[in-house]
C-alpha cells in the first residue's frame, strides 16, 4: 500500500485534467489512495476534488493555513501503506508511474528516498531564451544525464518524490516556513528536507523508469514571471547553502556584505548586455542579478526574525 499525496489551491482550472490522468495510472501491487489536500481555494476545486471521489481511491482534506507545506503537513495524518509519494498539482504521470516507483523501493531496501523523472509538457512553444536558461531551478525538470542508481538526495524534484513512511513516524515534517506561501516565498522545501534525511543517513535512488511530466503554463515563458522565479530561488538557496557554508559572515543591515558588492556588479553587467543587444548574455545575467537579490531579501527577513525573536528577553532583561 502506497499514499500519492498533493496540494493545491486555486488550481481548478487544471485540477480536473490533471486527475483525470490520475484515473489512468496501472496500481502498484499492495494498493494505492491518492490524498488531495485544498489549502483554502476560493475557486471550484472543491467541486473538482469531488468529482473524481467514485474514479480514484481519493480522500480529501482542507487545510485552511496558507501555505503548501502546512497543507501537506496535515495530508500526511492520513496517510497509509510504507510509501508516501509527493507530487504537485501540474503534474501528469505516465501510467506506469507508482509500478516503477514500488518496484524501486521493493528491490532497493537500503535506500529511504526515490526520485524519478520529472519532464517538460509546455502549454506553449517556449521562446528561444528559455533556452539559456538553467532548466532545473526554472522549470523544474530533471538532469537528463541522470541514470538509474544512487544519487545525491538534492537532484530529488518534489514533484516526483517517493519516501518511506517510516521517516514521518519520527515526527518528521516539512519545515512551513519555506514553500509556496502566497507569492513570495523561498523555494526548496522538498530539498530541505531530503537534506536534513541526508544528513541523518538516509540514502536516495533515482528511479529512471518513474516519469511524470511538469505543465508549464504559457504565463510562466515571460521574463517577468522568470525573474521572479529567480528571487525565489535565490531566497531558498540562501536558506538551504549559504547559511550552513558561510561561518560568520560579514553583514550590513542583515545582508552578507559581498552580496552589496555582487548586486551592483551584476545589475551592470545586465545593463551592457542589454545595451549591446548581447541576448543570450542578458538573459544569463537577468536570471543571477533576481538570483542574488533573492539572497539578499531572504537575508534581511532572517535577520528580522532575529530580532524579533531576541526582543522579549532585552525587554524582560530591562524590567
Amino acid at each position: 500500500m502506497l499514499t500519492v499525496l498533493l496540494a493545491t489551491r486555486n488550481r481548478a482550472r487544471i485540477l480536473g485534467n490533471v486527475l483525470e490522468s490520475f484515473c489512468h495510472i496501472k496500481p502498484p501491487s499492495g494498493g494505492w489512495k491518492v490524498i488531495v489536500v485544498d489549502n483554502g481555494s476560493t475557486d471550484k476545486t472543491a467541486q473538482i476534488i469531488a468529482s473524481f471521489t467514485n474514479r480514484l481511491p481519493l480522500h480529501s482534506v482542507c487545510e485552511p493555513k496558507l501555505g503548501k507545506n502546512y497543507a501537506l503537513n496535515a495530508g500526511l495524518a492520513m496517510a497509509e501503506g510504507d510509501l508516501t509519494v509527493f507530487t504537485d498539482d501540474d503534474i501528469f504521470p505516465h501510467p506506469d508511474w507508482l509500478v516503477e516507483l514500488r518496484k524501486a523501493a521493493d528491490t532497493q531496501p537500503l535506500y529511504t528516498m526515490f526520485g524519478g523523472v520529472v519532464a517538460r509538457r509546455w502549454e506553449a512553444p517556449p521562446p528561444t531564451w528559455a533556452q539559456w536558461l538553467e532548466q532545473f531551478p526554472v522549470y523544474s525538470h530533471t538532469d537528463p544525464l541522470l541514470k538509474e542508481g544512487p544519487v545525491i538526495p538534492w537532484k530529488i524534484l518534489g514533484a516526483n518524490m517517493c519516501l518511506r513512511s517510516s521517516v514521518f513516524q519520527l515526527e518528521t515534517r516539512f519545515e512551513p516556513s519555506m514553500g509556496p506561501r502566497g507569492r513570495s516565498f523561498p523555494m526548496g522545501s522538498e530539498t530541505e528536507l531530503l537534506l536534513r534525511l541526508g544528513r541523518q543517513g538516509h540514502q536516495a535512488w533515482h528511479v529512471e523508469r518513474a516519469v511524470v511530466e511538469h505543465f508549464i503554463q504559457a504565463a510562466q515563458l515571460s521574463k517577468a514571471w522568470v525573474g521572479k522565479r529567480a528571487v525565489r530561488f535565490g531566497r531558498g538557496q540562501y536558506r538551504l547553502l549559504d547559511l550552513r557554508e558561510t561561518s560568520s559572515p560579514r553583514l550590513l543591515m542583515g545582508i552578507p556584505r559581498r552580496l552589496f558588492r555582487e548586486i551592483p556588479k551584476e545589475g551592470f553587467r545586465m545593463a551592457v548586455a542589454w545595451i549591446s543587444s548581447q541576448e543570450e548574455t542578458f538573459i544569463r545575467r537577468f536570471w543571477n542579478f533576481n538570483f542574488l537579490l533573492g539572497k539578499a531579501i531572504e537575508a534581511r527577513n532572517l535577520a528580522h526574525v532575529s530580532i524579533a525573536q531576541t526582543q522579549p528577553s532585552i525587554s524582560k532583561s530591562n524590567d
